[in-house]
């Protein structure tokens, strides 16, 4: 028994380090840092996380990943932002705080869709095709979940760049040690378990 356990924890280490080595190699061409150089697009998908973590004070994730979102609309960059994320209660709801963020760094609204099911990246960026209708986008989020994201698109098909932004100077480094084992899972949900969105739903028009 210790023979098999030892043997099946070496097989989990060599796909979890395979999986996070594909997914970063296929990111190092597509993921962009500089505005300048990034293709210009019609519609970029934002990627979703909490305002506030402690309710008082906004998520430096949040308020780097809405900037970077905005430069790229006032670079020229983009027309139009799918916001994707968590509406799991009434007191929660990320795409509304993505969308008055951008409001606030000078988006208009009409450049704002909402999308209220990205429970997940996986779900954010399936809908994104599926729903809201999108083969080309820009995937916007900080460059360690990047990777993922557009592994998952290009696995569904969707021709997919990233402006990654900026990471938070003094954050906890804990992010990116859970997203090797997310890519890993989003590998499993994709290859293994075909997991779909947990919602779908009828295919909503985006008006660039």
């Amino acid at each position: 028994m210790a023979y098999l356990a030892l043997a099946l924890s070496a097989t989990a280490l060599i796909l979890l380090l395979s999986v996070n080595y594909a997914m970063l190699s296929w990111a190092k061409g597509q993921s962009y840092q500089d505005v300048e150089q990034i293709e210009a697009r019609e519609v970029a998908l934002v990627l979703g996380t909490s305002r506030s973590v402690d309710g008082r004070y906004e998520n430096p994730f949040f308020s780097l990943r809405m900037k970077a979102a905005a430069e790229l609309y006032h670079a020229g960059k983009v027309k139009h932002f799918l916001v994707s994320g968590d509406n799991s209660n009434h007191n929660y709801n990320e795409p509304r705080d993505m969308r008055d963020k951008l409001i606030k760094l000078g988006v208009p609204a009409s450049a704002i869709t909402m999308d209220f099911a990205g429970l997940r990246t996986l779900d954010s960026v399936v809908r994104a095709k599926k729903i809201f209708q999108q083969q080309k986008i820009t995937i916007i989020s900080q460059g360690f979940h990047n990777p993922r994201a557009l592994w998952i698109a290009s696995a569904c098909g969707i021709d997919a760049i990233a402006y990654d932004a900026d990471f938070p100077k003094w954050s906890n480094k804990k992010v990116i040690y859970r997203e090797y084992l997310a890519r890993l899972g989003a590998w499993v949900d994709l290859y293994i378990l075909g997991t779909a969105p947990k919602y779908l739903g009828e295919k909503i028009d985006i008006q660039v």
